[in-house]
């Protein structure tokens, strides 16, 4: 069995795709806390000997470096032959979800997330900017999710492990009280929540906690 090392930190919903994924396909990981909040990632040490692109997460897989979490994802999901789809059709549509959370709803939130949470004195123009596209993107994810149990339906995939990380963190941190305004996703977390194994960030990846300054 291969062996994984991660290197993440508690907040990177990148980095908790990769630790669920993991978990939820029964495989252990040593965890590498990395120090994102103090700059290293931008050093050019980290990025010469870790990640050239600058970036966490970073998975080892036997001590080969490999980074970009949508391919990760796949990748797993096609080695523990569980998360992924099955027929040209589903495999189209995991893609199409897949791709449209990196671009739109990872994408955004994560910035998002972010700025609110972890950075001081915001600009609140810009936050309301992403706060008005997020909007548009939940409201998209959650008309598909009533006629819809999952991304590509009746199955979790990786598309679900991807587009739920960065909802799932504390209301505190996003802002967004989704049982309230988006009923069909906040069903969805529940039942991602109930897959066996299924575990939050914060266990998941132990290790300093930034400063959280919109408590």
């Amino acid at each position: 069995m291969p062996s994984y090392r991660l290197h993440y930190f508690p907040e990177s919903g990148n980095s908790y795709k990769l630790a669920l994924m993991l978990t939820l396909c029964g495989e252990r990981f040593e965890p590498v806390w990395t120090d994102f909040g103090g700059g290293v990632t931008r050093t050019p040490e980290w990025r010469k000997s870790v990640n050239e692109m600058g970036e966490i997460p970073v998975l080892e897989v036997d001590g080969v470096k490999m980074t970009q979490t949508a391919p990760l994802l796949l990748k797993l999901a096609e080695q523990h032959g569980r998360f992924g789809a099955e027929t040209e059709e589903e495999k189209f549509e995991l893609l199409r979800w897949l791709f449209w959370d990196n671009h739109k709803l990872t994408g955004y939130m994560a910035t998002y997330r972010f700025m609110r949470a972890f950075t001081q004195n915001n600009d609140p123009q810009v936050l309301k900017h992403f706060r008005r596209r997020l909007e548009d993107f939940l409201g998209i994810l959650d008309g598909h999710l009533q006629h819809n149990e999952f991304a590509i339906g009746t199955t979790p995939t990786v598309a679900d492990i991807s587009m739920m990380a960065y909802l799932h963190y504390p209301s505190d941190e996003h802002g967004f009280d989704f049982e309230e305004s988006y009923p069909a996703i906040h069903a969805w977390l529940g039942r991602m929540a109930a897959l066996p194994g299924w575990r939050p960030a914060y266990e998941l990846l132990p290790g300093k906690r930034m400063t959280n300054y919109a408590k």
